[in-house]
């Protein structure tokens, strides 16, 4: 039997230890039978984050329904073929449908896309706007995401993207045009 290297046994030990807490430890195995610990207050306020976001997003939806544009949720995303050192090529953008699993329910959830929303506003006659909207309470992108609107905008998909996010004053909702944020690092 091969001997275990110190930093390996202790960072076993702390996840047998983690496992027997379970006043402040949630504790999981996956398929591998790999244990996965997670300190219960970080589950409680991921899950408080989540339901938080999901009201914002339906608070953003309404005011720009209220706001005379038709607004549906966007259901696809980007894959994007990554190189050997695991960094994104833009360039090999593909449109696809989003889907999302949750192991816990094994099932697929559809509608997770980038942007979370289309909006398409009435300019004159028959002519429209399509606008994505992405929902961010800090208003913050990920480098993921700054790639994908420049995609989109590249490929005329959306002739603009928003985020929203809150603004100062309470109930406030802020709506950011990414080209104008990010077109320094888009150049």
């Amino acid at each position: 039997m091969k001997r275990v290297e110190k930093e390996h046994k202790d960072k076993i030990m702390d996840m047998i230890r983690k496992a027997g807490d379970s006043e402040n430890y949630e504790t999981s195995w996956d398929e591998k039978g790999v244990i996965h610990s997670k300190k219960k207050i970080n589950v409680k306020r991921g899950s408080l984050s989540r339901a938080q976001g999901g009201r914002f997003e339906l608070k953003v939806r309404k005011d720009l329904e209220g706001k005379g544009k038709i607004v549906d949720k966007w259901t696809n995303n980007i894959e994007f073929k990554k190189d050997d050192n695991n960094q994104t090529i833009s360039s090999t953008g593909k449109l696809i449908i989003a889907r999302k699993y949750n192991p816990f329910k094994k099932l697929f959830i559809l509608g997770a896309g980038f942007p979370d929303f289309i909006a398409i506003e009435h300019i004159q006659g028959e002519l429209y706007r399509v606008i994505g909207v992405e929902v961010k309470m800090n208003g913050i992108l990920s480098k993921e995401e700054k790639e994908k609107c420049v995609w989109y905008l590249q490929k005329e998909i959306f002739s603009k993207i928003w985020i929203a996010k809150k603004g100062d004053k309470r109930g406030e909702i802020e709506y950011i045009d990414f080209n104008k944020k990010y077109e320094k690092e888009n150049k």
